[in-house]
């Protein structure tokens, strides 16, 4: 079985333009989530798919992978289709890793990959909610599982509900999983989940996962109790990475 990492990559960003070029002590930050990925054993190959040519040679000058896609792809599950239709080789499955995460682990990517069997449509890391800050954060996307450890349903709102009791009181009281960013998608599911028109649930909590589970698509989660890695949003989520690898000793 063959599995291919795609890093979707875009210039453009609200909050945080031309991120994926930003200086991280020497290196980009798009060639440390290259060269975190590097690292994944499960891996056959590693791709940065963009649609900006400052990306693309950036990638070139540090001689990684890279394919260049459409501008208008709506999110990252949009522009790993584009990607992996370029390329010449077959892949049984994709791992999406988000461009941002700088320290993704790839003891994670594995982990995740361990997973993957002829019959797993896609799949995702979960990891067990312990604070009450998690819990109530709508940052957060939370899941809830059928037996089979499949998502039914993801959610910005606490869920299950627990009722009867105060909420300051609901971990005690029942188990809460929040989603964490890695995907993995079957070669012919990525194709028809990118054909799906935006669902009712997808656009009233702003997560495309929603979208396939309402086309009756099954997604297999894997739990991990990992740390979170360090996802730069913003300028001063730069600088909580660039004073974490001081405190790892390195230096520009």
């Amino acid at each position: 079985m063959k599995i291919i990492g795609l890093i979707p990559a875009r210039y453009g960003s609200s909050r945080f333009p031309g991120k994926p070029l930003v200086d991280m002590l020497g290196k980009t930050m798009i060639q440390r989530v290259y060269e975190q990925c590097l690292k994944a054993s499960s891996l056959h190959t590693v791709v940065v798919a963009t649609d900006d040519e400052r990306i693309a040679e950036a990638v070139r000058i540090f001689g990684g992978m890279v394919c260049l896609t459409r501008a208008d792809h709506a999110s990252g599950t949009d522009r790993c289709m584009d990607a992996l239709a370029q390329q010449k080789e077959h892949f049984d499955f994709v791992i999406n890793i988000q461009g941002d995460e700088p320290f993704v682990d790839p003891g994670q990517i594995d982990l995740l990959a361990k997973a993957l069997t002829p019959d797993t449509e896609l799949a995702t890391l979960i990891q067990r909610i312990t604070t009450l800050e998690q819990l109530q954060s709508p940052g957060e996307a939370k899941v809830v599982l059928n037996t089979k450890s499949e998502a039914i349903y993801f959610s910005r709102s606490p869920i299950p509900f627990v009722q009867k009791i105060p909420v300051s009181d609901w971990l005690q009281h029942a188990t809460f999983y929040r989603h964490m960013g890695l995907y993995a998608y079957r070669r012919d599911v990525l194709g028809k989940i990118t054909q799906l028109p935006q669902s009712a649930l997808e656009k009233a909590e702003s997560l495309e996962q929603l979208r396939w589970i309402e086309n009756g698509f099954r997604i297999q989660t894997v739990e991990t109790d990992a740390e979170d890695a360090i996802c730069i949003d913003t300028p001063d989520d730069l600088q909580r990475a660039l004073d974490f690898l001081r405190t790892r000793g390195e230096s520009k």
